[in-house]
């Protein structure tokens, strides 16, 4: 009979071929995702390590580049006054550290991120702002969590600028490790976490939540004409890629950066003496700056770059 192949007894081990298929495809998916992620994270981070150098500064309040912070223009003239007394490769200070701790942050961001996403929106008709939200502010939990010794590190390395025989990146480790003397501790790597998971949670989530909602605005009729590749009807162009990411910088920036200035400060604390706790470090700064925000708007720049460069390397 023609219909006795469909009904032909399955072979044993076909389910198992299966399995393995799938499971083969999924670890490739893995490693794509998590290896695209690293590279534009890495990627990102270069372009803007020096603006990055001068954005900590300026929010930890260093005392040789705070008069810098209230100005238009600080950004470039703190930049060459580092140029000026410390070399070019000042403006590099920390990088090594920061490509260190981006590659596994970035990786483990976007793979979360795509995972969260699988496991949480499972039907269109499920793809809402607020689970776009909670996937985000998971990934950057975990991808947080996993890395925070690596951008305390960064931190204190830009941080510095002793220019007689300055700390690398390990010395700087053992340093934290065993701050307040004893045998040293873990939990000292961990030093500014709370808030730095206060500021990751809003940050994450409004960054993935704006990208993927500018995306969809920038695919629906009214602008796909304009932003969609020749030859494709749902890739968008480079700058449509960049401009998800720039938008998505910018208001996820702008929504978390006063817990920023926070963790930078609780970051450095036991360098500059003032160890304190999250409430003293919110009242010092207030009496310092005011509402003012030090450096308010140069963060904007390495940020929307950041994002920007990274969203659209991860998805070429």
């Amino acid at each position: 009979m023609s219909g006795t192949h469909v009904n032909a007894p399955v072979p044993e081990d076909s389910s198992k071929t299966i399995k393995v298929y799938d499971n083969s495809r999924k670890l490739d998916f893995i490693l794509r995702n998590g290896l695209a992620g690293g590279i534009a994270g890495c990627a990102a981070k270069t372009v803007v390590a020096p603006l990055d150098r001068v954005r900590i500064l300026f929010q930890t309040s260093h005392s040789q580049f705070v008069q810098y912070s209230a100005h238009w223009n600080g950004l470039f003239k703190a930049a060459r006054v580092i140029k000026t007394n410390y070399g070019i490769s000042a403006l590099f200070k920390g990088h090594s550290a920061s490509l260190i701790r981006v590659f596994p942050y970035a990786s483990l961001n976007f793979l979360a991120y795509e995972q969260f996403r699988m496991a949480i929106i499972t039907a269109p008709e499920m793809e809402t702002p607020f689970r776009r939200f909670l996937c985000g502010s998971m990934a950057g939990a975990i991808s947080t969590l996993v890395t925070y010794p690596l951008e305390l590190i960064r931190t204190r390395l830009a941080f510095e600028t002793v220019q007689t025989n300055p700390l690398s990146w390990l010395d700087i480790s053992r340093k934290i490790y065993f701050e307040g003397g004893g045998n040293g501790r873990l939990s000292h790597l961990y030093r500014g976490i709370a808030p730095t998971m206060l500021g990751i949670l809003p940050y994450a989530g409004t960054s993935f939540l704006t990208h993927d909602q500018v995306r969809d605005l920038l695919l629906s009729s009214t602008f796909a004409p304009y932003t969609l590749e020749a030859t494709s009807s749902t890739r968008l162009t480079a700058v449509a890629q960049l401009s998800c990411g720039a938008v998505a910088g910018i208001v996820a920036q702008t929504i978390s950066y006063p817990i920023d200035v926070l963790r930078r400060r609780i970051q450095v604390a036991s360098v500059v003496g003032t160890q304190s706790g999250i409430l003293e470090t919110i009242q010092r700064i207030y009496l310092e700056r005011g509402l003012e925000l030090s450096g308010a708007a140069v963060p904007l720049a390495p940020v929307l770059v950041v994002i920007a460069i990274a969203i659209h390397v991860h998805t070429v």
